[in-house]
């Protein structure tokens, strides 16, 4: 008998694993066949580093459906939906046994359906699938219970709750929940706030916060006084929960950072989108702008953006694209900080930089600011003045234009555009076949976004990186410049003494200790100042995005002030350190008149910044030694060089176009004396330099004749007269200084110049008819 039964029980058992192996097996090879994952359409949330909402978007589906992390769930919130939901949530399997029978034996005897059974699990599942309620819905839920619990955690379940939860209209889960009626995170969230949002979902519409509080107050108490009698929080605690009204209503969700969000929401659809932005920052940097543009509309000026970036990372932390974005009117909605504007002068710092690495020049070197003709091109500068002879590092930090053409027609613009391009101008990078000379004084289009990130690398000792918009790692950096060519430009644009200093900041305490570049656009339609030290680079840009330009704006006057009052604010109290000189840099004694290595008769030397086995290295020029009779009347070459009764004296070498310049201007300058009347030697070498037009270039004129081109030359300081000629037949006689007019003919035409000594430059050019 008793093996009997031993064999009975061993039969049973078997049984019943065998069932349960089927069973499994028949589960497996149903979630395999119909496989139940979520797909939720989430929001798109964009957060600041720390943490904080700063501006949400409608998921796919227009719902507030905001995700929310397991960290986000605070025990306190985890404990009252339990309590109220499923106690047995950890124990069960994603189908409480008990509970099924005792509803459905609840639902038979009633005859209708008064229990439904469901565990958060089956909640979720319902949530994510909606059904209409019937047994086979039921059953369809208990299967994708079990199935979510077979490839999700309790917590990661817990989690798709919270994240689900229906709170009447659009609005599901319990952040959207929280943030919406609350106005803070669900980590924030008291016992009554969360008893009061866990009530809501049982009847939305009847418990709609902010349109019947009095009857979310009654339930609110009624399961706080539960949650004391069950113990499952201290009376004290439960008490002090009955005591706080129920503030409760309808807010908005964030809305900050409108312009880097819409930017983020285009390729992070539906995602939380963790952004490297300061919360503070941010915040401080929109009322700056919005406060500064209010100041300047009266001169109608009525946009501005500004992006602050860190220097250590190259993360943006603070991004504004307008002034106001709920500003239609002034498009409010543009994105500043990316659109393509004019540059104006702040690429020149680039153009130095990579003079200095190639070996064009030093901070010393001495350049002519005079009035140039580049092959039709005569640029000005922004006070229509000129200088004269002026240092590299005067040129930059005064924002000189001619000096800065002749560099970069001496570095050719092929080389400067492959700078821009490696810089990461794309718009350069499409405009590069036609981009010329003027390129430098803003005949190109950039963003603000580029030209910050420029100025950065000049920050971080020339190395080009990223700028930084979400978390992530760091990029690799390229070398733009070298460390060297980065000091010295940090060097020149940090002087306090600037003609682009705005007006009232000269000795004030209010001048931070940065350095800056400013730009103003061709029209003065766009103002630009960009500034660095150690911590920040900060980019603004000021003007009207219609492109209309305003008399009053300019970069020195108009942009810096806020770029002033952005770095008073953000970065005041950090402390400066001197950017660590670079090992590839060295000093050196030069001539302070020319700039280069000092010759015998250098009388004043000057110590300058070069770059070793980099920098020119040529012996100053700037004076040469004359032949000259004992009055200084006459002067002799080596042909017609007396035997006795003459001179040696030393007499300042002026390039020609610097003699126009101050024959026109009338500086007085020490004049070499007439060359010698009597000498019959016909020179080759010091004829006149023919400036305009260009040789070997196209020219085209209108067919009615109308136009004319300009002629005119550089010629030596003994000369008084010059003869232009056109195909070898006279024009028209003139002084060295005065143009020429004349109406060319179509086709090649050969101009030459002759001057009173017999010398003659030749030079070649095509005209076409329009």
């Amino acid at each position: 008998m008793r093996n009997y039964l031993n064999h009975s029980c061993l039969g049973i058992l078997k049984g019943i694993i065998g069932i349960m192996l089927a069973g499994a097996a028949t589960f497996l090879l149903v979630d395999r066949l119909f496989p139940f994952r979520p797909n939720i359409p989430y929001a798109t949330q964009v957060t600041a580093a720390e943490g904080e909402l700063l501006y949400a978007f409608l998921s796919k589906d227009e719902k507030w459906r905001l995700y929310a992390g397991v960290d986000e769930i605070t025990p306190l919130l985890r404990q009252t939906l339990l309590y109220k939901e499923d106690k047995y949530f950890y124990r069960h399997p994603g189908v409480n046994p008990l509970a099924v029978w005792r509803a459905f034996g609840t639902n038979l005897l009633k005859g209708r359906r008064t229990s439904g059974a469901s565990t958060i699990t089956m909640q979720v599942a319902r949530l994510l699938e909606p059904r209409p309620r019937t047994y086979r819905s039921k059953l369809i839920e208990i299967l994708h219970a079990l199935q979510l619990e077979w490839h999700y955690s309790k917590p990661e379940i817990l989690q798709l709750y919270c994240n689900l939860i229906p709170f009447g209209g659009n609005i599901e889960g319990i952040k959207a929940a929280s943030l919406l009626y609350y106005g803070k995170p669900p980590q924030l969230l008291s016992l009554s706030e969360i008893t009061t949002l866990t009530i809501i979902p049982n009847q939305p519409n009847r418990l709609q916060p902010g349109k019947n509080n009095p009857a979310l107050l009654q339930q609110r108490d009624h399961w706080l006084r539960a949650f004391e009698k069950s113990g499952l929080f201290p009376a004290g605690i439960v008490q002090d929960a009955l005591r706080e009204p129920v503030a409760a209503y309808r807010r908005q969700l964030p809305r900050n950072a409108p312009h880097l969000s819409r930017r983020l929401q285009q390729s992070h659809e539906g995602q939380l989108i963790h952004t490297t932005l300061s919360a503070h920052r941010q915040s401080r940097t929109e009322k700056l702008v919005a406060n500064y543009v209010s100041r300047i509309q009266a001169l109608n000026i009525h946009n501005a953006a500004v992006i602050v970036v860190n220097n250590a990372t190259m993360a943006v932390e603070a991004y504004v694209g307008s002034a106001d974005f709920n500003n239609p009117e002034d498009g409010g909605q543009v994105d500043g900080v990316r659109a393509v504007r004019s540059p104006g002068s702040t690429l020149k710092p680039l153009l130095y930089a990579t003079a200095f690495d190639n070996g064009l020049v030093t901070p010393k070197t001495v350049l002519n600011d005079v009035p140039t003709n580049f092959g039709g091109y005569q640029p000005e500068n922004f006070d229509l003045r000129f200088n004269g002879p002026v240092t590299v590092e005067f040129a930059l930090a005064n924002s000189l234009n001619i000096p800065a053409v002749k560099l970069l027609q001496e570095l050719q613009t092929p080389a400067f555009v492959s700078q821009l391009k490696k810089a990461g101008f794309k718009t350069i990078e499409q405009q590069a076949g036609g981009l010329g000379l003027s390129l430098i004084l803003g005949g190109c289009g950039v963003s603000l976004e580029e030209l910050t990130r420029l100025f950065a690398t000049f920050a971080r000792g020339g190395q080009l990186h990223a700028l930084r918009f979400v978390e992530t790692p760091e990029s690799p950096g390229t070398a733009l410049v070298s460390p060297a060519a980065a000091y010295l430009i940090t060097d020149m644009l940090s002087q306090p003494n600037r003609p682009d200093l705005p007006n009232h900041f000269d000795n004030t305490y209010r001048l931070p200790k940065i350095a800056w570049k400013t730009g103003t656009s061709y029209g003065k339609r766009d103002a630009w100042s960009i500034g660095y030290n150690q911590h920040y680079t900060i980019g603004v840009w000021i003007g009207n995005f219609s492109g209309a330009g305003v008399p009053e704006l300019s970069g020195a006057n108009i942009a810096t002030p806020l770029l002033f009052e952005i770095f008073n604010t953000l970065d005041y109290n950090n402390p400066s350190r001197p950017q660590p000189f670079p090992a590839g840099l060295q000093m050196r004694k030069v001539c302070a008149v020319s700039g280069d290595l000092p010759a015998v008769f250098c009388e004043q030397q000057i110590t300058g910044y070069f770059l070793p086995g980099i920098s020119p290295h040529k012996r100053c020029q700037h004076k040469k030694w004359v032949f000259t009779n004992p009055q200084t009347t006459l002067s002799y070459c080596t042909y017609c060089l007396p035997a006795t009764g003459y001179v040696k004296q030393l007499f300042p070498n002026l390039a020609p176009e610097l003699i126009a310049f101050y024959n026109n201007a009338r500086v007085p300058y020490p004049k070499l004396p007439p060359h010698n009347p009597a000498c019959d030697r016909v020179f080759t070498e010091g004829a006149p330099l023919i400036v305009s037009p260009l040789d070997g270039a196209e020219y085209y004129v209108f067919t009615d004749d109308s136009q004319q081109l300009q002629l005119r030359c550089h010629a030596a300081l003994d000369v008084d007269d010059v003869y232009w000629f056109v195909n070898d037949k006279p024009l028209q006689t003139a002084s060295p200084q005065e143009p020429v007019f004349f109406q060319p003919s179509p086709g090649r035409l050969k101009i030459s110049c002759s001057d009173d000594k017999g010398r003659t430059a030749d030079i070649h050019i095509l005209v076409k008819r329009l």
